[in-house]
Formats: C-alpha cells, sequence, structure tokens
C-alpha cells in the first residue's frame, strides 16, 4: 500500500507546529472558502426522530437533485444513473471493483492523484502510467503511447479534468481522441470530476458525458467535497448510463450499507447554492492562481506551467530530491519563524525517478498568506542544500 504524499509528511509539519513555527498548507486540497450557508443551515434545522439508514443507492430526494445538476451541465441522466457514494474515494474503489477483475490493467495519465494507486492496489488492479510532460503543461500524452500500453488484460481509462495534480483541463479534441481510443478497443472511460466548477480563461469543462456514442463506456466519478468546499462531508457517486454496471455497483453499495443521512440532507440544499457562490470562488481561485504561478516563474530556476482548472499547479524546482526538500523544509528550515508545507511529486507517478524535481501546490489559503508561502519558499530554495 503506498503512502500518501500529501499526508505522509503531517508529522513533521505538526513537529514544526509544536517548535513555533507557523506552516503554511500547501499540501493538501483543503479550501479555506467558506461552505455554502444552505448546507451549513440544513443540517442545524435537521427535524428527524431516527437517526436511519438511507437506500443503498442514495435517497431519491437527493439523486433526483443530483439529476437536475448534472442536466443543467448537459448528461441527460436520471436518478436512476447514480449511486451515491461515501466520498469520490468510495466512488473510485466501488468503480474498480465493478469493471476489473484482480490482474486487469487500467490506464492512467500520469502525474495523477496518488489515492489511485491506493485504490487499484486494495483491489489487485494493475496501473498502467501513461507519462504526461511538464513542459507541455501536462497535457493528454499521444494517443500512440495509449496504442503502445493496451494488452488483453487492459479495462480501462482512467482521467481526471480538470487534474489533479496538474490543473490541466483536457479540450474537446482530447476528450475526442479519447473516445475514438475507448470504442476502438472497448473500453471503460472512468473520468473523475471533482473539479468540474474550476475551469479558468473562459475555457470550457467538456466531460465524456458530453459525447455522443460512450453511453455503454462512461463513468464518472464525482464529489461535493470541492464543489462546496465540503470536504468533511465525504458525499460522492457515481453516474453510467450502462445499466450492468450500475446495477453490479449497487451490490457494492450494498455490502456497505449506505452513504450517510445527514450528509445527503445537505446535499440536496448545496444543489440550490446560487451562482453567485461560485462567481465569487471561481474569481477568488483564478485571482490565487495568477499569483502563485506569477511568483514561482519569477523565482531563479524554477517553472510553472498555468494550469486551466482545479486549485493546484506543479511546479519544477531546482532541487535534487522532492521527498528530501519538502521535508527539510519542515524540519530544518524557517524564514521569520514560518515555513511552507508541500506534496513531493514523486507521489504522483508511478515511474520510478519522476517527479524527483517537481512538487504539487494547492492554492487553497488566502491571499496574503499565499504571498508570505511563495516569499518563504523562495527563501527555502535559496538555502537548500541539495539545490541543483
Amino acid at each position: 500500500m503506498p503512502e500518501s504524499p500529501i499526508r505522509k509528511l503531517s508529522p513533521f509539519a505538526e513537529a514544526a507546529k509544536r517548535a513555533g513555527k507557523k506552516v503554511y498548507h500547501l499540501n493538501i486540497g483543503q479550501p479555506d472558502i467558506e461552505t455554502p450557508e444552505g448546507m451549513l443551515n440544513a443540517v442545524k434545522n435537521i427535524d428527524f426522530k431516527v437517526w436511519a439508514y438511507t437506500e443503498s443507492e442514495g435517497t431519491h430526494p437527493y439523486r433526483n437533485k443530483l439529476a437536475t445538476y448534472y442536466n443543467k451541465h448537459g448528461y441527460n441522466i436520471s436518478a436512476d444513473d447514480i449511486i451515491v457514494t461515501t466520498g469520490g474515494s468510495e466512488a473510485i474503489s466501488i468503480t474498480f471493483m465493478t469493471c476489473l477483475d484482480a490482474g486487469d490493467e487500467v490506464i492512467v495519465p500520469e502525474p495523477f492523484y496518488a489515492n489511485y494507486n491506493g485504490f487499484a492496489n486494495q483491489s489487485d488492479i494493475v496501473v498502467v502510467p501513461i507519462m504526461s510532460h511538464i513542459s507541455n503543461g501536462f497535457a493528454l500524452p499521444p494517443i500512440s503511447d495509449f496504442e503502445k500500453v493496451i494488452t488483453g488484460k487492459t479495462r480501462a481509462v482512467f482521467i481526471c479534468s480538470p487534474n489533479n495534480p496538474t490543473g490541466y483541463l483536457y479540450s474537446k479534441e482530447e476528450m475526442e481522441a479519447l473516445k475514438a481510443l475507448v470504442l476502438k478497443h472497448d473500453l471503460f472511460l472512468f473520468a473523475d470530476e471533482a473539479y468540474r466548477e474550476f475551469c479558468y480563461d473562459g475555457q470550457t469543462f467538456v466531460s465524456p458525458m458530453h459525447l455522443d456514442g460512450l453511453e455503454e463506456n462512461v463513468v464518472i466519478i464525482d464529489t461535493l467535497s470541492k464543489r462546496y468546499s465540503a470536504c468533511g462531508a465525504r458525499l460522492g457517486c457515481i453516474i453510467t448510463r450502462n445499466k450492468e454496471v450500475w446495477h453490479n455497483a449497487l451490490k457494492f453499495a450494498q455490502a456497505r450499507l449506505s452513504a450517510g443521512m445527514v450528509e445527503q440532507l445537505a446535499g440536496e440544499a448545496a444543489v440550490d447554492t446560487p451562482n453567485e457562490y461560485f462567481e465569487k470562488v471561481h474569481a477568488e481561485y483564478s485571482h490565487r492562481r495568477d499569483l502563485v504561478v506569477s511568483a514561482l516563474n519569477k523565482m531563479t530556476d524554477v517553472y510553472c506551467p498555468n494550469p486551466g482548472g482545479a486549485f493546484y499547479v506543479m511546479a519544477r524546482l531546482p532541487i535534487d530530491n522532492s521527498d528530501k526538500f519538502c521535508r527539510w523544509m519542515l524540519e530544518d528550515f524557517s524564514y521569520q519563524n514560518q515555513t511552507v508545507m508541500m506534496a513531493p511529486a514523486t507521489g504522483f507517478y508511478t515511474t520510478p525517478s519522476a517527479g524527483l524535481n517537481e512538487v504539487r501546490i494547492a492554492y487553497v489559503i488566502n491571499e496574503n498568506e499565499l504571498r508570505q508561502a511563495m516569499i518563504c519558499l523562495e527563501e527555502g530554495l535559496r538555502a537548500y542544500p541539495g539545490r541543483v
């Protein structure tokens, strides 16, 4: 079972705090944006006598609300195409167990969200990485690279757009190319859409659900954690028009009984969040992105592509080893009694030695703290004994 690059350095961060240092947490996608008031009020105003199980596929009122939300985005689904899960994490696990057997292979462009490896490990599924590159902003690798690794064991391609950890947003052309690939080889296309709302510079989000002819191939994995800044609610879902997939996924959902009742009540309220909330959040993240990308690219020998979505950047630093550097920043360095916690990029790759000079930064703290964190990082790079 692999370690989490996002959380494995937490003991060193806690030790730094006990030593009196201020730690800027840029390692984890935990937004500081306030959760919508309607969600919080739904929890405060709960009125039931028994805290009961819900249906394994999710409550009908919540699934109806979700269908309304997705259909506003052009998905053309019904409540019966949705299974509610305990976070996006369980949605990934159930999808893997439903669609793949032990030893089957899923192709994933890397770097990718580190926990995909963990979920695959739990189910004895083989992740086959396809390298994307910082030099072109981590764009979708050429389809010929996918073709080279397809075997008799290949069952699926797994994408995340906008991407975690890179922030890359796949274009319509890239999605059409993936469509042709999965139809040619009769593969599943798994799509993690946790960051759907976070697209910048006027770019348009394109889902596999927007493409005709993929009804039997697509499984969408989603969560309200990022959309509504409600990571602790642990509420996600699986969406598929493939009824055989849906019915078999339901067996796994029944085995774990149900998602939380209170969370689904909050989720119902979340769908009614006014557009003004997202407009403010979008503007805030766009501003933060610009601040971080600009600050990083002004640092000597640092390169950071400008991402099209999500709230992460991957940066190439003049360092010998990102794991050592990120730990050193917490254990041995401080600037004005401050330091920065980042996620070493090695944990987002499976290819050996990849990501040794890269880190993922989550711009999820306020502008003033981001500015201080960038100053602190620059000072750390100057002082780091492993600078190259």
